[in-house]
């Protein structure tokens, strides 16, 4: 009897400062214990179901996309992630204030998303 093969998740990476700083994991690590969960739960069902609509997962523009996590304070939380070689990156995350993404949350997520996309670039072969 065959077995169905179980579903590979893309592999997650987090955005990396040049100072070896990592925002998002600094930001999840600083969080509550069951808004942590609530938040890596989210995150792993993209990585296993990719690609995911509403309204776990929203497109941005530019290759950009949101993971949108309704937590137990009933506050919202949002991962902005990209993807370079086949790879899911966390470039930026913030717990939602209004209903509308402030612009310069959304300017950062896109300039860490094109360093991340242009690290391949750099590295001589």
């Amino acid at each position: 009897m065959h077995m169905p093969a179980t579903p590979k998740p893309l592999p997650l990476a987090f955005w990396r400062s040049a100072g070896g700083r990592e925002p998002v994991r600094d930001w999840l690590k600083n969080l509550p214990r069951e808004d942590k969960r609530i938040i890596g739960r989210d995150i792993a069902e993209a990585q296993f179901g990719w690609p995911v609509g509403l309204p776990l997962c929203r497109p941005l523009s530019g290759g950009l996309w949101e993971v949108r996590s309704s937590l137990a304070s009933r506050r919202e939380a949002r991962v902005f992630i990209g993807f370079h070689e086949g790879t899911m990156i966390a470039l930026h995350a913030i717990i939602e204030k209004t209903r509308k993404t402030p612009a310069e949350d959304l300017a950062l997520a896109r300039l860490r998303l094109k360093e991340a996309q242009s690290w391949q670039k750099k590295i001589p072969i």
